[in-house]
């Protein structure tokens, strides 16, 4: 059985909430990735910040990267999978919820993080194929 902790990229870094987002990108340039799970004081999971995220709802609408803060742009429940989890399971979360980035929790803590590109390096042709389809449908 192949599981989330197999296909996932390790060593993934929070940004805590209150961090700004000028950090963020900041961040995000550093460790070349193109998204940072969230945390709150407690190291629990608030969401998913992105560098389009920054772009779209910050800079594009007027407002200052250094006086946004990361909890602002955060929305909905986050998503995740415990890194235990079969390959199928995760798929299922990803397309369900149309999302490209999947935070993976192993006893409370963020252990790493699934992407599209884990995806299509780790899973078949028809994995694929069929998670494009269901995450890039409108």
């Amino acid at each position: 059985m192949t599981t989330a902790k197999d296909i996932m990229h390790p060593g993934v870094q929070w940004i805590y909430r209150e961090e700004t987002l000028d950090r963020a990108a900041q961040l995000m340039r550093e460790l070349n990735v193109g998204a940072l799970p969230v945390s709150d004081q407690n190291e629990r999971l608030c969401g998913i910040i992105t560098d389009r995220d920054i772009v779209v709802k910050c800079v594009a609408m007027g407002h200052d990267p250094a006086s946004t803060r990361c909890a602002e742009l955060c929305e909905g429940t986050p998503r995740w999978v415990d890194a235990s989890a079969d390959v199928s399971d995760v798929l299922q979360e990803m397309e369900s919820h149309q999302i490209k980035r999947l935070p993976v929790i192993e006893n409370k803590r963020l252990v790493g993080m699934i992407s599209e590109a884990d995806v299509a390096q780790n899973l078949t042709d028809d994995q694929v194929a069929e998670f494009v389809e269901h995450v890039y449908a409108r």
